[in-house]
Parts: C-alpha cells; sequence; structure tokens
C-alpha cells in the first residue's frame, strides 16, 4: 500500500503541525509499503545545512521510516524548492522529479506538486521561473544561513500579501494545464497538492475518462491518501 501525503507546512512556530507529523510518522506510516511527499513538506526550506533541532527531528523521524526497508520519495514544492540531495541523503528518501510517473494497477498516474499548473496566476509563475533557476538558487544559497532564513521570512510575508489579494479561480489549477500534461505522460490519473482543494474530480481527455485528485493540507486534521490495489481512498486524523 502506498501513502501520499503534501502541503504539511511544518515550521517551527506550528508546534501542533509537528505534532500531527510525529504521530502519522509513528502510528499511520509504518501501514504503508511506500511513501510520497508531494512538495510544501515544510512552509520554507533554505538550504540542506539548516541545522536546527527542529530540522534534525524531522529528517530523524524520515530516517526510522526509510531505515525499515521502505522506500521514501520527495517532490518540490512551492514553499521547499531547495531541498536536495544531502536532505534526500540524511532522510534515506529520493528526490523526484516535478511529473513523476507511478502506475496504479493497471492505469499510469502521475505525481506533482502542481503549481506549475496554476497558469491563471501569472504573477507566481513569473517568480516561480525566478526562483527556479540555477542562478537564483546558487546565489541564495551562497548567503550565510542567518541571512537566508531573513529572506524566507521576508517572501513567506510577501506570499501571504499576495495570496489574500487573488481571486480564488486565480490560485487554481487551470484546466488546460491538466489536461496537457494528462496528454504529454499519457496517464489517467493526476494527483497533486498545492491548492489546499481536497476532491476527487472527474475529467475528460481526448474522449477518455481521467481522474484528477488534490490533497489537503495538514492544519487541525493530518490528511493522506492510500493507494492499494486500483483503490485510492482518502483518510483525515487527528
Amino acid at each position: 500500500m502506498i501513502h501520499i501525503i503534501s502541503d504539511l507546512h511544518l515550521c517551527e512556530e506550528r508546534p501542533d503541525l509537528t505534532a500531527l507529523f510525529n504521530q502519522y510518522m509513528e502510528e499511520i506510516a509504518p501501514e504503508s509499503d511506500a511513501l510520497y511527499v508531494l512538495g510544501d513538506l515544510f512552509e520554507s526550506w533554505i538550504g540542506d545545512d539548516d541545522d536546527s533541532e527542529f530540522v534534525k527531528s524531522i529528517i530523524a523521524k524520515f530516517k526510522t521510516y526509510s531505515d525499515s526497508g521502505k522506500p521514501l520519495y520527495f517532490q518540490h514544492g512551492n514553499r521547499d524548492f531547495l531541498l536536495g540531495e544531502e536532505f534526500a541523503k540524511a532522510t534515506g528518501g529520493v528526490i523526484v522529479g516535478e511529473v513523476h510517473p507511478i502506475t496504479i494497477d493497471d492505469k499510469e498516474a502521475i505525481l506533482m506538486h502542481g503549481d506549475s499548473l496554476c497558469w491563471d496566476d501569472k504573477e507566481y509563475m513569473q517568480f516561480r521561473q525566478m526562483v527556479r533557476s540555477d542562478e537564483w538558487q546558487q546565489q541564495l544559497l551562497s548567503q550565510p544561513l542567518a541571512v537566508r532564513r531573513g529572506i524566507a521570512a521576508d517572501l513567506r510575508q510577501k506570499s501571504r500579501e499576495a495570496q489574500a489579494n487573488k481571486a480564488s479561480a486565480i490560485t487554481d489549477v487551470h484546466p488546460d494545464a491538466v489536461k496537457e500534461v494528462l496528454q504529454k505522460h499519457q496517464a489517467d490519473i493526476l494527483i497533486h497538492g498545492h491548492t489546499h482543494r481536497p476532491d476527487f474530480h472527474d475529467i475528460e481527455v481526448d474522449g477518455k475518462h481521467c481522474q484528477r485528485i488534490v490533497l489537503s493540507d495538514w492544519g487541525d486534521k493530518g490528511h493522506y491518501l492510500t493507494i492499494n490495489g486500483y483503490e485510492i481512498d482518502s483518510h483525515y486524523f487527528e
């Protein structure tokens, strides 16, 4: 059985989210055979050299999971796109690409964070192009850790202000973007996070029935998907 989680937005300022994460990793994740984290595990990530006790505690939970012999996969989100190979090595996991294919029973599925599908949010798409560039990332990572923490806090504040002023439809995925990625990868199912709008959507692509499944962010409750054979189920816990 595969587990999928997304949009935990873990940070030191939200011990309630960390408690949910610890509960999940200790009591629920052991039931799975593999775990996928589809981005925004952290509220922000300033580099793999972050040596805070908080980060160490999160890494330790993942390492316990991977040490049990179970595969662990991470995708970049819009908050933690700087997760690197050192983090992956420390957790015993693997960082996968922006579009990651898996097979569910006899159907082809793709896993994504989902931010690249929000075509209508042109301001964010421009920002995304900038911060995903090697040049920008190298420049940021060359700064001292304390400076990067300040930059991350500033970016989070600007993001919150921008989101508050945007119409709801702008921050959702664009239907054409969904169809395009399903066509390109010849997939039947798209599973993603990012939008914080959990649901199961039935869509038609080139006359074929497809599904778009959206994970929830974590707040008062934690959320995960399970894939068991052909069954995909949504679960909440608290």
